[in-house]
């Protein structure tokens, strides 16, 4: 991708001389439709469909730069969930500076942005890998598509897991349903998987559920909205919230804003993705607005 057209164009800060992009980027789509994505972490903070309504969650006490991942929005976990495995929790990708790959839009007006991680002296000495990642985010109407692209540009194969950690906005979480996973496993304190009996999964409290070979097709309901999720390429789903007691030890978090979000992740956890060389591996959550 080369055509800028749908976005915040990069700043040229001297005649002739390199071009430096905005550390943050508004797409729009044609239609109205905009999403507002970092450069630290590849992090898509906020989204709103043509109905201008906010469907991120992000704390104002988010950190924007540095070593510390943005609170809200919709962080990307790789090449490690959480704390399983040998490296930094929940990986480096959410706390890198990625680079622009292109913005286009298409003929019916959708917007698109790519951005791109590869592999440098830093994230080797943390994870020895050649790797190069790719976030596409795509936003038009009431959707929103994040994509994560991985490939093994060497010559050796290596393993990760993923996620696209959404924090949706809800009006108060109490009155939050997820709908979708009855009959779905879950793993349990001790690794074993519980089958989730509920029609209709709420949050009263802490919740932190690994979904193992999740239905592809989840809804959230709350007030009067319905929000779509799809996931293709990610096998398994997250479910999150910290609760008001977990809430009160994040310093990032805004006062009670718990109660403004739940998490529903697409995820490749329980099994971890194996990528030989020169392979290629994808995974994409569709997002739909429904008022």
């Amino acid at each position: 991708m080369s055509d800028h057209r749908g976005a915040t164009p990069p700043v040229d800060r001297r005649a002739g001389g390199p071009v430096e992009v905005s550390p943050v980027l508004t797409l729009r789509a044609e239609d109205g439709a905009t999403a507002t994505i970092h450069r630290h972490g590849a992090h898509v903070s906020s989204w709103c469909p043509t109905d201008g309504d906010e469907r991120l969650y992000l704390s104002a006490k988010s950190s924007f730069e540095g070593a510390a991942a943005i609170r809200g929005g919709v962080p990307i976990i790789f090449p490690q969930f959480a704390a399983e495995g040998p490296l930094p929790r929940h990986g480096f990708a959410r706390t890198s500076t990625w680079s622009l790959g292109g913005v286009c839009r298409s003929a019916d007006g959708e917007a698109e942005m790519d951005l791109v991680l590869r592999d440098s002296p830093d994230t080797r000495v943390i994870w020895d890998a050649a790797f190069m990642a790719v976030v596409s985010v795509a936003v038009f109407g009431q959707q929103l598509a994040i994509t994560l692209a991985v490939e093994n540009v060497g010559d050796a194969p290596f393993s990760f897991t993923a996620a696209l950690h959404t924090y949706f906005r809800v009006r108060d979480v109490a009155g939050a349903e997820i709908v979708g996973l009855r009959g779905a496993r879950y793993r349990g304190e001790d690794r074993s998987l519980v089958e989730d009996s509920a029609a209709r999964l709420r949050i009263d409290g802490f919740l932190d559920r690994v979904y193992v070979g999740a239905p592809s097709h989840l809804e959230l309901h709350e007030n009067g909205r319905r929000m779509l999720i799809d996931a293709e390429g990610f096998p398994d789903a997250v479910v999150w919230n910290p609760g008001p007691e977990r809430a009160a030890t994040l310093a990032d978090l805004d006062p009670a804003g718990e109660r403004q979000f739940v998490c529903i992740e697409a995820a490749v956890v329980q099994e971890p993705v194996t990528l030989g060389p020169r392979r290629r591996w994808t995974g994409t959550q569709t997002l739909t607005a429904v008022s």
